[in-house]
């Protein structure tokens, strides 16, 4: 597609100044407004079965931490009632996920859920086109984002059974922060979310999205105002404002993702200490149906 740039839309604009008229009187037009392009076009995937209906008991308000690495089940017994987290977000899948996960199995997810914890698991696969993250390597194909996406998908539910985390869970797909400069990069994120959640539908688990307000959720925000679909079912945005709520902010509107739906990130990279025991976590705040 074409992309005009903001030059180019002020110079369309421009007053343009006519022949004088036999009267001698300036006559002046204005030259038409070029449409501006859209930054992200609406994509629609077939999606039959839609998303599992979210389960009452599922539904969890409150505090929620997430460490790179599963902490031990130490860990958890010491902060579970002495901390003010209920609920452990968890990276079940992926090739580029930041840190190894020896603790995390089946045995752990069962014994930390006996305790009353709760899970937000995380798959962090391909990243954006433009991403500039030498850690993560690995990019998403724009010819091929929505297959791509719903490759991850098939990924994400392996990981998720393999920890005993069965249908009507959800997965939150980690896309992190990229620059705003090429509108093809943020279309071919927002194809391959829609393709990760199609394929997440169509076998029984719901759909999550993690990423910064100001870059992924940003342009999932315009395709929704688009008419693009199947949009995940829950949004999780990184914004470290130090704010512990789901106001949103931004492209995230209040008319976007509502009706219990959102998780925000509002501090990273913090180390706190309950029970004698101490972790570095980020900090979140869920108004949202979560795994248990």
């Amino acid at each position: 597609m074409r992309y005009l740039r903001p030059a180019a839309l002020a110079a369309s604009s421009l007053v343009l100044l006519l022949a004088i008229d036999g009267a001698g009187v300036r006559a002046e037009a204005t030259a038409p407004v070029a449409a501006a392009v859209p930054r992200i076009r609406a994509t629609v995937l077939p999606d039959r079965s839609g998303p599992p209906a979210p389960r009452a008991r599922d539904l969890y308000s409150g505090e929620a931490f997430d460490a790179c690495t599963a902490p031990p089940l130490d860990t958890l017994r010491a902060w579970r009632g002495t901390s003010p987290y209920g609920a452990i977000g968890i990276y079940t899948s992926g090739a580029q996920r930041g840190c190894a996960q020896p603790r995390l199995t089946a045995d752990w997810v069962r014994q930390a859920r006996a305790m009353g914890w709760r899970f937000l698991p995380v798959h962090v696969g391909l990243q954006a086109p433009c991403s500039e993250l030498k850690g993560k390597p690995r990019r998403i194909d724009p010819a091929l984002a929505a297959q791509q996406g719903r490759d991850e998908a098939a990924e994400a539910v392996r990981g998720l059974t393999a920890v005993g985390l069965g249908q009507g869970s959800p997965v939150f797909l980690d896309i992190e922060s990229y620059p705003m400069r090429d509108p093809a990069c943020g279309q071919a994120v927002v194809d391959f979310v829609l393709g990760w959640t199609q394929a997440l539908h169509a076998t029984g688990y719901r759909s999550g999205f993690y990423s910064s307000l100001d870059s992924g959720v940003a342009d999932l925000a315009a395709a929704a105002r688009a008419g693009s679909a199947p949009l995940p079912d829950t949004l999780w945005y990184a914004r470290w404002d130090g704010h512990a709520d789901t106001a949103g902010g931004g492209a995230l509107t209040p008319d976007l993702w509502v009706d219990r739906r959102r998780v925000h990130q509002y501090q990273g990279n913090v180390e706190e200490t309950y029970g004698g025991a101490t972790l570095t976590v980020d900090r979140n705040r869920v108004d949202a149906p979560l795994a248990s």
